[in-house]
């Protein structure tokens, strides 16, 4: 089970999915956890999230954690298909949530009411392909699973 859980091919354009993916989580993570990047911190994070948008606690902390902590196991490639569900369903959720009612679009003109689904739908298919191939190259989950190979032959 756990090789399954870690397999992944040597693969760049993995790597690449998962560092972007996780770089950019990152940013947001830190908002909602840190206050970094104009974010409100994680009190601040909780509150709207519970009393304003009326998300339960446990929920909550869990979108929190996949934005922060996943962001992280992203970028160093450990547990990549975890962080990426997290990330993934946290962010399709979003969507459906807040964004879908403001169409497709993103709100580049500041012409529409909010923003629109197009960038959580490219994040929901990058954290997809992450699920089903792994971390790829330079992923601790790489290690990993090469050690969990040399141990069983």
């Amino acid at each position: 089970m756990f090789n399954k859980l870690f397999a992944t091919k040597d693969d760049f354009s993995t790597t690449v999915l998962r560092l972007v993916l996780g770089v950019v989580m990152f940013a947001h993570g830190s908002q909602k956890v840190l206050g970094w990047f104009g974010g409100h911190g994680f009190a601040g994070t909780m509150h709207f999230f519970t009393d304003t948008m009326g998300i339960p606690y446990l929920l909550a902390l869990l979108a929190v954690l996949s934005e922060s902590l996943g962001s992280v196991g992203l970028i160093v490639g450990l547990f990549t298909r975890i962080s990426a569900f997290g990330i993934g369903v946290t962010i399709g959720v979003a969507a459906l949530m807040v964004h879908v009612r403001n169409g497709f679009f993103m709100n580049w003109f500041g012409t529409q009411a909010g923003e629109g689904y197009e960038y959580h739908l490219l994040v929901v298919g990058m954290a997809l392909a992450l699920i089903i191939a792994g971390g790829g190259h330079w992923s601790l989950d790489s290690l990993i699973s090469n050690n969990i190979k040399r141990r069983q032959s």
